[in-house]
């Protein structure tokens, strides 16, 4: 009985794996402590973030930061495509940053996945020559602060008398 219940299991956990990476992919991208995860699947187009659609963005800058690979890319690249966005930690800036970077290499590698090597190339070059933190990641992080000062490298004031 419960090896009939377990086979069932099986195949309907492999049903529904096939369905969900039917043309998808997920990347994410990092900036700083803030981290962006994009789920990318054929669709009509659809943007959203954190379960919102991306134009509710505020402020209107910020909106545009994450919305750079879009606009650098044109909207008519996107068309077929629906982006799931979902983001943690980090501060505002932070977590525009890494949107901007998941959207940049989910577009990439479903471009490489399921459509042709020369358009991911010529995508990929397009972000590249644009802003370089759009596919990579920024390796700074904050240093820990140490004793004997109010910072990481800071010392207090040394007196003699």
């Amino acid at each position: 009985r419960f090896a009939l219940f377990t086979q069932r299991l099986r195949t309907f956990n492999v049903a529904r794996l096939d369905k969900m990476a039917a043309n998808s992919v997920q990347t994410f991208g990092r900036k700083k402590t803030a981290v962006a995860v994009v789920h990318c699947k054929a669709g009509k187009g659809l943007i959203r973030f954190n379960g919102a659609p991306i134009e509710l963005i505020q402020p209107e800058t910020l909106k545009f930061k994450a919305m750079e690979p879009v606009l650098l890319l044109g909207r008519e690249r996107f068309a077929n495509l629906d982006l799931r966005i979902r983001v943690k930690g980090g501060g505002h800036v932070s977590q525009m940053y890494a949107v901007r970077q998941a959207i940049s290499k989910a577009i990439v590698a479903y471009y490489q996945k399921f459509v042709d090597e020369q358009s991911k190339k010529e995508l990929k070059d397009a972000l590249l020559t644009y802003d370089r933190t759009l596919l990579v990641a920024d390796p700074r992080r904050m240093e820990p602060k140490k004793f004997g000062g109010r910072g990481a490298r800071a010392r207090f004031q040394k007196s003699y008398r």
